[in-house]
Order: C-alpha cells, then structure tokens, then sequence
C-alpha cells in the first residue's frame, strides 16, 4: 500500500480517536503525595483509554471538603464525576452516587476486607469503591516492656496494670513527666473512633446496629467507659481530655508515654531521625475485654462517582483502575497507604517495602465500622452526641451508665426524624 495511504489512515484513526475522547474531573486529593500518587494513576489510565482526566483542587480539611460535596451535589452538578470520600460519608452521600455493582458486578469487591465493603454498601447499593484504609492500632515502648520484663498487653486490665507499674516505676527512677497510656480524648470525631474500640472489644456493640436499632445503652457499653475515665489522672494525664492524634503522638514520640493508641501514619514519625524513640517502638492490635475481641475502628477513604456525572461508564472505569490491585500495590510500595485488598498484606513486594503491614493486618481484618451507613445524613449528629456523652464520663461529669441511657433517649428523638 501506498506509504502515503498509510500514513492518511493513521492520521484518520487518530482523529477518530481524539473525536471520541471525553474529559473526566475527579477529586482525589489536596497536597503532596496523596496528590502526586493521584495524578501518577490517573496519567496511567488516560494513556491506556486516550480519554483526559482533570483533577479538581478540594478543601484539605475533611469537614470543609464534605461541605462543598454537599453543595455541589445538592445542585446536581456534574462538575465532579469521581470524588475521594471519607469511610463515614457513603451514608451521607448515597442518594446522590452511582451504585458501582450495577457497572462492575458482583464480585468487584471480592478481594477487600469485607468491614470496607459493608461500610460502603448503603441499601444494598455499592456506593463507593475501598481505596486505602486506616484502623487503630496500640503503639508500645519496647525497651520499657523488656526493662520491666513485661508482654504487649491483650486486654484492657493488662494495659491498665502494665501502664501503671511502668509509669510509677520510671518516674521513681527520675522521669517526672513519664505517663502509663495516650490516645484521643478530645470532644471530636477521633474521640468517636477511641471509644468505640472501648465499647465494641468489650461487647458493647458499635452505638447503632447495622439495621438502625439504638445498642448504646448496655451494661457492657456503660463498664467500657468507666474504665476508660479510671485511666485518666492514673495512667493517663489530664490533658488528654484535650488530646487529638498529634497530642498523643508529642507525648509519646518525646519518651513520656509506654502506650499510645493511635492510627499507622504514627509508626514512620516515630521512626524518624529526630524521634525520642526510633527504634523503640512496636505495634500490636489494641486489647479487648474479658471473653471478647480486639476492635479497631475503620478509617479510610474511598471512590465513589457522581450520579450527575455526563460520562458514568468511564467515570466507573478510572474508579475501577485506581482501586485495582496493581494501584493498590504500587501506592502501597511507593509511599506506605494502606490497601484494602487482602492479599496484598502477604505479597512479598509490599512486606519487602513496608514490612510494618504484617503487623497491621490482624488490626484491619477486626475493623468495626461506624454507624454512619445506618444512620445515613444524621451520622454527624449521632457522632457528635457520641463523642460528647463519653467527654462527660472522661470528666467525671457522668457515670458510664447515666452517659448511655440519657445518649440512648437523644439517639431516639433524632431517630425519630429517619435515618
């Protein structure tokens, strides 16, 4: 055939091609290497489909990022076709995103921890697709525990004796600043994930049952939380009243602390160069109750797709590309985010790169879900009533059995509003 033929065809098909090509918007991250490993997966994707994908700049905060969601959402706007949304928003959002097993199937999510999964099953609509995870875990002083011939406790009466021994003991030895055990006690959402892991590894139930039934006001709920407020002033300072997840850490990575509940992203700045304890520290699932399990609450994000999108079926492809195994496992190499594909916990390439995701799997096969898909646009409401009423019991305020029935006649009269 003439060359110059040839040449007129590729030319015609490229045409073709680019005359078909569509432009996707997506949200999938704010700053730094959450944003690079974005547009590292989207540029994959549009060299293998030829289609653009325009990344769409989003609030950092979480709060500010869900309220222009919302807006945009409630205008049926098509401006974003894929958003990145947080573990405790599918309820939030549902009605207004595409159900992805009506495109992908049935067996799409096979291979994720299944607690993802339900998280982002909303009335029996997949509503987004898991994407990295987060689950609380219990960091530890290891040279303190070997000091002081100790194990990494299982239960929670463990950690409570154990923490006390060793505090009492360090600061006999010089170390006046030195405290038993850290985490989240602050009046907010981080709050809600700490106590529920009280609550739930002591049978206590997860506030809301997944059909919508108010479980909160139980005698194992109302012992997790007294528990919980004996710590603070023995084992755990005052201020923790105040703490979020960077206050713990400053205690813990200065040496000040034997245990600290906190989620993964903490393991790696502990084991900086300028950390009090690089070197010292290790991870296990946190403790449970008597006679029960350990329970580490579900963070994480995901990808769901606007149902005002102009172009679902692609919008549904790029979700579908992001979240497959290979992008799960190049994120997880390239920069520690968690996958949410289970295998990938054992293949070797990731435990080469990252050997600490041994160490978080058992955590994130026991992770519990917040009500957030049951109780649906009122999750915020549930939580913040959640998080107050156990603020009350940490301060005294309230015993943990006041603190459960009053929280169980205020989760009623929302309730009684739907969710």
């Amino acid at each position: 055939m003439n060359s110059k033929w040839i040449t007129a065809i590729a030319f015609a098909g490229l045409a073709a091609q680019q005359a078909h090509a569509e432009e996707l918007t997506i949200s999938c991250g704010a700053v730094g290497a959450e944003l690079q490993l974005c547009e590292e997966g989207v540029n994959a994707w549009e060299d293998k489909t030829g289609h653009t994908v325009q990344i769409v700049s989003t609030p950092n905060s979480s709060t500010e990022r869900l309220s222009f969601y919302q807006q945009i959402l409630s205008a049926q706007s098509g401006d974003i076709d894929v958003m990145q949304i947080d573990v405790i928003w599918p309820g939030l959002l549902a009605n207004h995103l595409v159900d992805l097993k009506k495109h992908l199937g049935d067996d799409v999510t096979k291979e994720h921890f299944d607690a993802i999964v339900q998280n982002n099953t909303v009335d029996d609509r997949l509503v987004a697709m898991p994407w990295f995870t987060d689950a609380g875990v219990l960091y530890y002083r290891k040279d303190l525990l070997k000091k002081y011939d100790a194990e990494p406790p299982e239960t929670w009466q463990e950690l409570t004796e154990t923490a006390r021994r060793i505090k009492q003991a360090e600061r006999e030895a010089g170390n006046g600043d030195m405290w038993g055990y850290v985490f989240q006690g602050r009046a907010y959402e981080g709050l809600t994930c700490n106590a529920l892991e009280w609550i739930a590894s002591s049978g206590g139930g997860t506030i809301v049952n997944d059909k919508g039934e108010i479980t909160i006001d139980n005698p194992q709920a109302a012992e997790a939380l007294d528990m919980a407020a004996s710590w603070v002033g023995d084992i755990s300072p005052n201020g923790v009243l105040n703490y979020t997840e960077e206050q713990a850490r400053g205690v813990f990575q200065s040496g000040n602390a034997v245990f600290m509940r906190n989620w993964p992203y903490a393991w790696s700045l502990a084991q900086s160069e300028e950390s009090e304890v690089r070197n010292k520290v290790g991870v296990v699932a946190l403790p449970h109750g008597e006679g029960n399990e350990s329970a580490a609450t579900l963070g994480g994000w995901n990808l769901a797709v606007s149902r005002y999108s102009e172009n679902p079926e692609l919008a549904v492809d790029l979700v579908k590309h992001l979240t497959s195994k290979q992008e799960q496992k190049r994120r997880a190499i390239e920069a520690s985010y968690n996958p949410t594909i289970a295998s990938l916990y054992q293949d070797e390439d990731v435990i080469d790169a990252v050997p600490f995701f041994k160490t978080l799997y058992p955590a994130f096969t026991n992770a519990v879900a917040r009500p957030s898909a049951s109780t649906g646009s009122k999750y915020n409401r549930v939580s913040n009533n959640f998080f107050n009423a156990v603020h009350n019991v940490l301060s005294g305020n309230q015993s943990g059995a006041e603190a459960v029935s009053q929280l169980k006649n205020e989760l009623s009269r929302i309730k009684r509003r739907r969710w």
